[in-house]
């Protein structure tokens, strides 16, 4: 029977346990789907800069050790420390180009340097997100999203037809189509447990059909340890900070920034997707995300390998088995970190062949496209956030597909923009910027959070709507900050916390973003919910659907340390 319109059809939310079997075996499909990415990313840096086969085995280790701590603390979120959701944790490819540089200039030692200190900029902006919102907002991250996709297609293109020279000519083709129809079958009409196991009954599949043509490398397997270590070869670091240092370094510090906007996106999707009931973002868990996204960089550096970000196909494979239950997040840090230690098991998941694997990853990211378009439409689209989506994700195809002034892109900074997730989402942030300076000027009051203030408040909203708008706009703004200041004050149990209200005429309309400590129930989510129960209002409900009757649109942030109501009020006579 298919959910309510209202609902997703997701069979374990966050908070939920499914039985250890299920959640292990789904945990298999997330590394079953990403573990190759994890090692590559490693071995195509080393081998392009010609590190060495020691430190190769040595980053490739690291790699997934650090890979599986850190996808384990987003699902547990320690502290402020984490998502609380399943994120997958890997290597990135987008710090490809940047590590080959710093490698083949400066050695292992100038790496792991570089990588520590850029991962301070993302605790930097984890702690201050709540400052760069009308930024870095949904549009932009949903912008990002969608050209993750745009970026990583072209390599899965390549990946459909990556077969031995000795191999039949029907092999690849033969072996996509067996895996793409199995995993689309069983995505579209399997129920129950079959939908959970799309992805392993495709890629099986795939496998069996990919060996019988002779593309599953049976010989790396049979060749490979049961259990071992590689040779320790922890680079130490370079602290001489010399000229290679510092012309490296600012790429490195954007690469990472880049990367921390994915996470963010990452971050918000992930809660699209995870919850039968759609419900606001909690930004206090993308903050969470980022955090461990530091965390993870900061241990690669450490530990001298490439760096770690969050992995996009999180949310796509939530999304597709319905499954988002915290302990499945719990078992594939677990998988990664007996994975590091076991060379045959890692060797079995990267004899898989490309196509099988290529075939799967198609699904993946247009499922991932389709979640970005719609993180950036659930946040409200108008004309302006139209235009910045719309030029940001063309710039990024265009860029990423080398249409754009490609006779210029050599050099360092133009690989970096032959990127099409950089350059997009620089462009996003761009135009974003451009939007927030170019609006009318901001009024602003700052009072305690309680009732007393009222008198204050309505001193400043008729001044600014003074000469602006009629007496009946004037009410209505009045209103608004009185239901938003109760319902605050409600949820607020400290006392001497501050109140800070910005005005601002947004053409016909007036947006009032008040700023204030943080609570624990969402403003947004308890409007949503209201009229669901039989039971008469309770008091503070009242507030609410006052507040939903005056307010033309209600947007609650909730970041560590301070909640952020943003809502629009229209003139209803000028309607």
């Amino acid at each position: 029977m298919p959910p309510p319109a209202d609902q997703q059809d997701v069979r374990f939310e966050p908070n939920d346990k499914p039985p250890h079997a299920l959640a292990a075996g789904l945990a298999g499909q997330y590394v079953l789907l990403t573990i190759a990415g994890v090692v590559l990313t490693p071995v195509i840096v080393v081998r392009a800069a010609d590190a060495g086969e020691t430190f190769l085995s040595w980053a490739v280790f690291a790699a997934l050790v650090v890979s599986g701590t850190t996808t384990v603390l987003q699902a547990l979120r320690v502290g402020r420390i984490g998502a609380g959701y399943i994120l997958l944790m890997g290597t990135s490819g987008a710090f490809i180009a940047v590590c080959v540089t710093a490698l083949a200039e400066g050695g292992p030692a100038m790496l792991a340097t570089l990588v520590v200190i850029s991962s301070l900029f993302q605790f930097a902006l984890s702690a201050r997100l709540a400052l760069l919102r009308r930024i870095i907002t949904p549009a932009v991250a949903g912008t990002v999203i969608m050209l993750i996709a745009v970026t990583v297609m072209p390599i899965v293109f390549d990946m459909l037809t990556d077969v031995p020279e000795a191999a039949a000519p029907v092999a690849a083709p033969v072996t996509v189509a067996a895996t793409l129809l199995a995993v689309v079958a069983v995505a579209l009409r399997g129920t129950g447990v079959w939908r959970l196991w799309a992805p392993v009954i495709g890629v099986a599949l795939g496998c069996v059909v990919g060996g019988l043509f002779g593309l599953y490398d049976t010989e790396r397997v049979a060749e490979a340890a049961w259990i071992g270590l590689p040779t320790i070869a922890w680079p130490g670091f370079d602290l001489r900070f010399d000229a290679v240092f510092w012309a490296l370094l600012p790429a490195f510090v954007f690469v990472t920034l880049v990367g921390a906007i994915e996470t963010i996106g990452d971050g918000v999707a992930i809660q699209r997707v995870s919850w039968r009931k759609p419900r606001a973002v909690d930004f206090r868990a993308v903050q969470g995300a980022v955090a461990a996204d530091g965390v993870g960089n900061l241990l690669s550096g450490l530990a001298g390998t490439v760096p770690n970000t969050t992995y996009s196909s999180s949310a796509a494979v939530t999304e597709i088995t319905g499954v988002a239950a915290r302990s499945v997040g719990v078992f594939i840090g677990i998988i990664f970190l007996v994975i590091a230690f076991v060379p045959k098991a890692l060797a079995t998941i990267i004899a898989i062949p490309p196509p099988v694997a290529a075939a799967y990853l198609t699904v993946l990211l247009a499922t991932l496209f389709v979640l970005g378009m719609r993180v950036v439409v659930q946040d409200g689209v108008d004309y302006r956030k139209g235009i910045v989506v719309g030029v940001s994700f063309w710039v990024g195809v265009g860029f990423q597909n080398q249409m754009i002034f490609a006779e210029y892109l050599d050099g360092r900074w133009g690989s970096l923009l032959q990127n099409g997730m950089t350059a997009g989402g620089i462009t996003a942030l761009v135009l974003s910027a451009f939007v927030e300076l170019t609006r009318p000027r901001r009024r602003r009051i700052e009072t305690s959070l309680e009732t007393a203030a009222l008198p204050d408040i309505n001193a400043f909203l008729d001044a600014f709507a003074a000469g602006r708008w009629p007496d009946s706009m004037a009410e209505r703004l009045r209103a608004v900050a009185e239901e938003v200041l109760l319902s605050l004050a409600h949820d607020d149990a400290q006392e001497g916390r501050r109140l800070l209200l910005i005005a601002r005429r947004d053409g016909m309309a007036a947006e009032l973003e008040f700023v204030a400590a943080t609570g624990e129930a969402n403003l947004e989510d308890r409007i949503a919910y209201l009229g669901e129960s039989a039971a008469p209002p309770a008091e503070h409900e009242i507030s609410l659907r006052l507040l939903r009757h005056y307010a033309a649109a209600v947007n609650h942030q909730q970041y560590h340390d301070a909640d952020i109501v943003t809502v629009r009020v229209e003139d209803a006579a000028a309607a």
